[in-house]
């Protein structure tokens, strides 16, 4: 009896041997499954369909009162310019006015000896927005002639945006997607494999710059208001699974 057990026991020896050489031989040969990650782009370019001017007009006098009629009476003046070059009032708007005293700094034989009043000057800032791009860009570049009229206005550089930019967005990113998924493609048929699944996706930033131009990139994205006419582009960085055919 005990010399049948010892034959039992080595023959389930040479079984689990088998089975695992086999076990083995089979993970061996089964097709290796990896990943392979791929950057994809999406670039377009648009023209701006709203601008926005912004700047500041002030006006001073020694009597508080006589600044604020002067301030007043150039706004007026400044609306009806911009009207008479179809512009309307609607898209114009004036923020709180802002005073304070000036003051004049005093010398004696070149000594300074202290400041003396020298009037007030109040400021009010204001913005114009309009999608008529090319009528309110037109009227903006003639607001400083203003000036020659003795009216003290400051005009900053316009501002360019577009209403439909999030639809923008959404396009580049399913056109960046969809490029680094043909760029997976392509390297696995040329690598003689397969590939596989998605296993994980993650979008860039949107560089919004000039469409013309080398514009230099920003690692927090960037957002160009200067130019009307504009490129848009985004990366899309995508990980497959990959398996030898």
């Amino acid at each position: 009896m005990g010399n049948i057990m010892k034959y039992v026991i080595a023959s389930l020896g040479f079984v689990l041997a088998a089975i695992v050489v086999a076990a083995a031989y089979t993970q061996g040969h089964k097709p290796a499954q990896g990943t392979i990650t791929v950057t994809g782009l999406g670039e377009t370019e648009f023209t701006s369909d709203l601008i926005v001017i912004q700047g500041e007009i002030e006006a001073e006098n020694y009597d508080a009162a006589e600044a604020y009629h002067t301030l007043e009476q150039n706004r007026q003046k400044m609306v009806a310019f911009l009207a008479a070059r179809g512009v309307e009032a609607e898209s114009i708007k004036f923020n709180m006015p802002y005073s304070y005293e000036m003051r004049r700094s005093q010398y004696v034989n070149g000594d300074y000896v202290g400041e003396q009043f020298a009037g007030y000057n109040i400021s009010q800032t204001f913005t114009i927005e309009s999608k008529d791009v090319d009528v309110l860009e037109s009227a903006a570049r003639e607001l400083p002639s203003l000036m020659a009229e003795g009216i003290d206005i400051r005009v900053n550089n316009p501002m360019y945006y577009y209403t439909g930019l999030e639809d923008v967005k959404l396009s580049l990113l399913s056109e960046a997607a969809s490029d680094a998924r043909d760029r997976a493609m392509n390297i696995a048929k040329s690598s003689n494999a397969e590939l596989g699944e998605l296993k994980l996706s993650r979008a860039g930033v949107f560089q919004i710059t000039a469409a013309t131009g080398d514009e230099e990139f920003s690692a927090g994205g960037s957002f160009n208001l200067s130019s009307r006419d504009k490129k848009a582009r985004v990366t899309v960085r995508s990980e497959f699974y990959i398996k030898e055919k």
